[in-house]
C-alpha cells in the first residue's frame, strides 16, 4: 500500500529542526533521503517511523550502528525472540534460516553475545530483525557508516536481493551519494531541516535544481566508491 505522512515536523529546545514536511511512498519504493550533516535527515526519518506506526502501518527502523539495536550482555538468540515477540509471533515462527541465508549469517552462533559477532555480522543480524514482520517499510539510518566499505557494499547488494520480490519500501538515509546513487531510484535532499529537492536519482544528481543538491552532487568521487 501506499504509504502518506503529512505535516512531519519536529522543535528541540525551541528550535525548529524539522519544517512541515510530507511524504508519500509507493509499494516497494527505493528512496535515499539525503543531506549534509545536520541537515535534519535523521530526524525526519524518526518522525516518519513514529507517525506511521501511528497509523497502523508496519515500519522497521535499521539504527547506524548496531550497538545501538543490541544489548552486549544479551545473546543474540535473545534478541531474536524479543523482536519475534514484537511483531506479534510466537518465538522460533519467523522465517530465521531463510532471512540469515539471505543476508549471509546462516553460520551465526546465536548463543553468542554481539562482540562474538563481527561488526558486519551484527548489522546483518540487526537487519534481519527488522525484517521478520514482512513490514511495509524499512527505514535504514547510515546503515552502513559503521562498516568497511567492502562489507557496506556486499551488505547492501544482499540486502537489496533479498527486497527485489517483496512489498516493503525501502528509506535509505544518507549523507553517501554513492550509496544512494547505487541502491535508490529516488531522492529526497535535506537541508536546514527542509526537503528541498526530490526526483528520479538520475535527473537531480545530473542536473540538480538547488544549492544543497548542487553541492551533494559536484563531489563526483562518488562515481568510483565500491558501495
Amino acid at each position: 500500500m501506499t504509504l502518506k505522512a503529512t505535516g512531519l515536523s519536529a522543535v528541540r529546545l525551541g528550535r525548529t529542526i524539522l519544517h512541515p514536511t510530507s511524504l508519500e511512498i509507493e509499494p516497494r519504493g527505493r528512496i535515499g533521503l539525503v543531506g549534509v550533516s545536520g541537515s535534519g535527515k535523521s530526524t525526519l526519518g524518526h518522525v516518519l517511523v513514529d507517525d506511521l506506526k501511528a497509523q497502523g502501518a508496519s515500519v522497521a527502523h535499521v539504527p547506524q550502528s548496531p550497538a545501538e539495536a543490541l544489548d552486549p550482555l544479551r545473546s543474540m538468540a535473545f534478541h531474536w525472540r524479543e523482536a519475534e515477540v514484537a511483531v506479534g509471533l510466537v518465538p522460533g515462527a519467523a522465517d530465521q534460516a531463510g532471512l540469515f541465508q539471505a543476508l549471509r549469517i546462516e553460520g551465526g552462533d546465536l548463543r553468542k553475545r554481539p562482540w562474538g559477532w563481527s561488526r558486519g555480522m551484527q548489522q546483518r543480524f540487526v537487519m534481519a530483525m527488522a525484517l521478520i514482520g514482512s513490514p511495509d517499510l524499512i527505514v535504514l539510518d547510515e546503515p552502513t557508516s559503521a562498516l568497511d566499505p567492502v562489507v557496506a557494499a556486499a551488505t547492501m547488494e544482499l540486502l537489496s536481493t533479498f527486497l527485489d520480490d517483496k512489498e516493503t519500501s525501502m528509506i535509505l538515509i544518507t549523507h553517501d551519494l554513492g550509496l544512494a546513487a547505487r541502491w535508490v531510484d529516488r531522492l529526497m535532499v535535506m537541508d536546514a531541516g527542509r526537503l528541498v529537492e526530490q526526483g528520479r536519482t538520475a535527473d537531480i544528481l545530473e542536473r540538480p535544481q538547488t544549492r544543497s543538491a548542487k553541492a551533494l552532487s559536484a563531489h563526483r568521487n562518488w562515481l568510483a566508491l565500491p558501495c
